[in-house]
């Protein structure tokens, strides 16, 4: 295997390594977004606890393997967090819902999905997560950026974003950061959202959501 090639470092986790090798007492973690106790620890919340004592105390969890698409009392309990407990799409078998391994591998799900469906090119903001680059890349699809940051100001590039998302083809999928958009945080206003729906119903987009928070 000595043909392979080692992949470069991710930035953010090797932030994280240098972290935890570090002697200095007063350092300070900048590298994952996480909540931390007062000493530097991560914070696990209580509700999460409870939540791990009861999953442990339900022996009608027999360890059997899962469904193709996943746990399906998941896959219900995320429908209903994204589009509403009583929404009719999801009441009524609308919405499909498939559990996958980790964000990542649902990025690469959709991604292979897109590809065999002729859903190309891809359109990510700029910037983006790392990841989306590389993981749509390999996927095969055509990874193109539309304008989202504005570097004076700090803040959203709306009418850039706009003006790209004109400009794609019709049929091309966009991929929109649902909230806390990374690496910038910078998400659009309610009022940008509907706009940003319409140009995307206009042009026949088909709009990807990164939900990662």
């Amino acid at each position: 295997m000595s043909h392979v090639t080692q992949a470069p470092a991710d930035p953010i986790l090797s932030l994280s390594t240098g972290f935890k090798a570090d002697k200095d007492a007063n350092k300070v973690n900048l590298g994952v977004g996480a909540y931390r106790t007062e000493e530097g620890k991560p914070l696990v919340f209580p509700v999460v606890r409870a939540a791990e004592a009861k999953i442990c105390a339900d022996h009608s969890l027999d360890k059997e393997y899962l469904p193709i698409d996943g746990n399906q009392d998941f896959n219900k309990g995320a429908r209903m967090v994204l589009f509403g407990w009583d929404h009719a799409d999801v009441t009524s078998g609308r919405v499909a819902t498939s559990q996958t391994l980790s964000g990542t591998g649902a990025l690469r799900v959709i991604g292979e999905f897109l590809v065999k469906h002729k859903s190309s090119p891809i359109y990510v903001s700029d910037p983006t997560w790392g990841n989306h680059n590389k993981v749509f890349a390999e996927c095969g699809l055509d990874v193109r950026k539309y304008r989202y940051f504005k570097k004076d100001t700090k803040g959203l590039d709306f009418e850039g974003m706009i003006a790209d998302l004109r400009a794609a083809a019709p049929g091309s999928t966009v991929l929109l950061h649902t909230c806390a958009h990374n690496p910038t945080g910078v998400d659009p206003t309610l009022d940008q959202w509907k706009q940003i729906a319409a140009v995307v119903k206009e042009r026949a987009l088909y709009p990807f959501f990164d939900t990662a928070y």
